[in-house]
């Protein structure tokens, strides 16, 4: 078998892995659209707006009474012999994110504190995936600790 024979099925083998010239003359681009693309209309610019009707002493004396629901009172605050008060660890855990967004660069979303423990609770800060960088985020872990000593003289987990 000659050279040329053998170049000539390595180039038909390459080709027809690759495509050859059928690449080329298959993939066309879309055809383009005359003029701009419109937004469809969803008939709201075609109704026209209502003008408020006024409202004179003679119409508020018609309508209807509002509803009035009581006030409910706000709960006790339940405090320990020491003087801190008993919250659950819901409560705490937004306590702590609130001390922390005040903190620079705190990201507004992707937080999120767990409380845990008993007598000595503790807290734990977790990312979300890109909401913070992680110089930011080592910081806002080393300050936690300083953050928890301080509320967990104000207060005490509630089982």
């Amino acid at each position: 078998m000659s050279d040329d024979v053998k170049d000539a099925g390595l180039v038909a083998m390459i080709s027809s892995i690759l495509g050859g010239n059928k690449r080329a003359d298959s993939v066309a681009p879309p055809p383009l659209t005359e003029g701009p693309p419109t937004v469809p209309s969803n008939g709201a610019d075609a109704a026209p707006i209502p003008e408020a009707a006024s409202t004179g002493p003679e119409d508020v004396a018609d309508a209807a009474p509002a509803i009035v629901e009581p006030v409910a009172q706000p709960a006790k605050i339940v405090t320990t012999r020491d003087g801190k008060q008993l919250l659950p660890a819901e409560v705490i855990a937004d306590l702590v994110l609130g001390e922390l967004r005040k903190l620079e660069n705190f990201p507004a979303t992707g937080a999120s504190v767990t409380v845990y423990g008993y007598r000595h609770w503790n807290a734990m800060i977790t990312f979300a995936p890109f909401s913070t960088n992680f110089q930011n985020a080592t910081r806002f872990r080393q300050a936690m600790p300083d953050l928890v000593f301080k509320l967990r003289r104000f207060v005490e987990l509630e089982i």
